[in-house]
């Protein structure tokens, strides 16, 4: 049995442990008090104590996962949130902050990719499913310890239609969870409704404030309303997708302007990953030259205007 395939396997065997294990303890004393989205539904609850839980400290690199052996009451529960549209790191977020807040040192916070994917999912401890959902391309996992409270670990992920959310409580004075008092959304914005009519009544929209010069394909490091809306319009609409287009003017050739407009259509997305945290499922990019100008590009004005992306709905439902 290889190394990594004997890691797995006893991941997978202390999940089953676990699972077998139906005596429901009452937390200690709570200090932090992490608060889950409205409508949470607790899918799974289980203590064992006294008992030990292998803490990730680092992603998985060169076939290895860095880890904290955390000994005393170690509770592992998990919820689902139906109709929720948050993004992995926005259900894990406000959490990562109520422990930063209340003296707990983050050992650990990244997305999918950067924490290792497959090869991370299945060399921590994660309760199978229906209880808890991972998306292998789109989850979070937060990490965190305290001297006198002990060691919290957060995953959350998401399908079409639910967001999930596993929390690992370990040793010492552990944290309390609640739902949260909070509204689950927020009224749109301006910005946020006439993207969402245009893309829903027309089918694509131009994106106005991405301004490009000859050639180049850079963003900027500014803030852009209308990606911001679009990521927004997404999140509320977990079931569709966007792909983002670019086009130039017709300086150059039709190669080369390709190559061009598929970059500053990436721009966007790179832009919403990063800046949002948008599901790759929901966001792509193509790139068509200058195949389908909206002005002349005879003026200095109209090839201005060619220069743009624009933001096409490819869902059918």
């Amino acid at each position: 049995m290889t190394s990594t395939t004997r890691k797995r396997a006893e991941a997978l065997g202390l999940t089953l442990c676990l699972a077998l294990c139906l005596a429901l303890g009452v937390s200690g004393a709570d200090a932090a008090e992490l608060s889950l989205p409205p409508g949470a539904q607790q899918s799974f609850s289980t203590v064992q104590s006294p008992g030990a839980y292998a803490l990730p400290t680092g992603p998985w690199q060169n076939g290895t996962l860095p880890v904290e052996r955390v000994e005393g009451r170690v509770e592992v529960a998990a919820w689902h949130i139906p109709g929720n549209a948050d993004t992995p790191f926005q259900l894990a977020k406000p959490m990562r902050d109520a422990l930063v807040a209340n003296g707990f040192e983050i050992l650990l916070d990244c997305r999918s990719r950067a924490c290792g994917g497959f090869d991370f999912r299945f060399a921590t401890l994660v309760l199978p499913a229906p209880e808890m959902f991972v998306d292998l391309t789109d989850f979070h996992f937060v990490s965190a310890m305290s001297g006198d409270q002990g060691a919290v670990s957060i995953l959350t992920s998401r399908d079409a239609r639910s967001g999930y959310v596993q929390i690992i409580r370990a040793g010492g004075s552990v944290t309390g969870i609640r739902p949260s008092a909070k509204p689950a959304t927020v009224a749109p914005t301006a910005e946020v409704q006439g993207i969402a009519e245009q893309l829903d009544s027309l089918g694509h929209v131009i994106l106005d404030d991405l301004v490009f010069r000859t050639g180049s394909t850079a963003l900027g490091d500014g803030r852009f309303a209308s990606l911001d809306a679009i990521a927004a319009y997404l999140a509320q609409n977990p079931s569709r997708t966007i792909l983002f287009v670019g086009h130039t003017d017709a300086t150059g050739s039709l190669e080369a302007n390709r190559s061009v407009s598929l970059r500053r259509a990436q721009a966007a997305v790179t832009y919403l990953r990063e800046r949002h945290n948008t599901p790759p499922r929901q966001i792509g990019a193509q790139g068509a030259g200058y195949l389908a100008p909206v002005a002349s590009n005879l003026t200095p004005e109209g090839r201005e205007v060619n220069r743009r992306v624009e933001a096409v709905l490819i869902s059918t439902e």
